[in-house]
């Protein structure tokens, strides 16, 4: 199936170990075969730029920058949607730091603007941990999911990160009640924002991975948020819940103080996931289930992005097939061209990628150079 929204150009400048990068791409699927270390990886992070967030690493802006360069990164791509091109570029912010982006030659008021015209989301090899990782990865995880279908939830998130260090600095500071007063009120606000988007996120992606669990060549997830209090029922309305949480704060914060950061609060919970054909932690599942599951659950999440937002988002699977088996493998790849998508996958053996025949483009990638296959 051929994408009705694809990348059809892609320009790096300065991007980790490309000091200049560009292809040009007709819309099937992109196969990236190169050494370790070549440069695989940074090609889908530059990819993985294209949306909120700090892409695939969640590194700072300025650790993508060539070495040895002035600092001044950038990507851009010219993205075909069902309207027609658009340009978008994003790149080192200047002195103020950070990053801008530019639509059309013109510069975004947010971020989250580049969410109008793709969405994209990622499969890396650092994932293959989740399940037995510690909590913050799955978060992170989960985050990230949500802001592919909620664009506006990394900079929520991210608001409510901000608050919680003052709110813990002001502690530690034995700051005047009333300034703390304040900013729990802003923090409560960002924190109830948070908890409901991600709880309606993962009601309608459990409620999609439910009606298809008998559908699909990958193992089905049972998705839950470990309880935001341990002692109440949380309350339904945003209004309530801050309440709920600045009643909390103001009560703790002698214990948050002797802590020395803040016990309670939607940075504290966990992503639950178990395998729902075994009904069994996906954590006590062998490494293959556990990777067979992660694939499962981003591709249930990019049907329901593609339902919800009507905007199939792009993929970014690193090093995945080696780790499948040619029956999975090939799941896998009718999965992708079911989705109506273009995806951008990376691997050190072209043979693994025999399946995808013709629908498939491929580079070889060497010392952050690109080489066009034939085909």
């Amino acid at each position: 199936m051929h994408p009705s929204r694809y990348i059809s150009r892609l320009r790096l400048s300065h991007f980790r170990n490309y000091a200049s990068a560009a292809l040009d791409l007709d819309g099937r699927h992109l196969v990236l075969v190169g050494s370790n270390g070549a440069g695989k990886t940074n090609l889908l992070e530059a990819v993985s730029l294209l949306s909120p967030g700090r892409g695939l690493r969640g590194v700072p802006f300025e650790d993508v920058a060539s070495q040895g360069s002035d600092g001044l990164w950038a990507v851009a791509a010219t993205v075909e949607t069902p309207e027609g091109p658009v340009d978008i570029g994003t790149g080192a912010g200047g002195p103020e730091g950070g990053r801008r982006v530019r639509i059309n030659g013109a510069n975004a008021r947010t971020i989250e603007e580049m969410s109008a015209y793709l969405r994209v989301l990622w499969l890396t090899p650092a994932m293959d941990g989740l399940f037995t990782g510690p909590a913050s990865e799955r978060r992170r995880f989960l985050d990230r999911l949500v802001t592919t279908l909620l664009p506006g939830h990394s900079a929520q998130v991210s608001d409510f990160e901000k608050t919680m260090r003052q709110r813990n600095r002001l502690l530690d500071e034995n700051a005047d009640p009333v300034w703390i007063d304040a900013v729990e009120v802003q923090m409560a606000a960002a924190a109830a924002a948070v908890h409901f988007a991600r709880t309606d996120s993962l009601g309608e992606l459990q409620a999609l991975i439910a009606a298809g669990v008998d559908q699909t060549s990958f193992p089905a997830a049972r998705l839950a948020l470990t309880p935001l209090f341990e002692d109440r029922h949380e309350a339904q309305s945003s209004a309530a819940l801050e309440a709920d949480l600045r009643a909390l704060w103001r009560a703790n914060r002698n214990l948050d103080r002797a802590a020395g950061r803040t016990l309670v609060g939607p940075h504290r919970i966990d992503l639950e996931v178990r395998h729902a054909q075994k009904d069994m932690p996906a954590a006590l599942g062998s490494t293959g289930e556990q990777k067979a599951l992660l694939i499962g659950l981003i591709l249930a999440h990019a049907r329901l992005v593609k339902r919800s937002a009507g905007i199939a988002p792009f993929l970014l699977l690193d090093e995945v097939a080696a780790h499948l088996d040619p029956n999975r493998r090939a799941a896998l790849f009718a999965a992708l061209d079911s989705l109506g998508t273009q995806c951008f996958m990376t691997g050190t053996d072209p043979m693994l990628f025999e399946a995808l025949a013709d629908s498939a483009q491929r580079v070889t990638v060497k010392d952050g150079r690109l080489a066009r296959e034939p085909g």
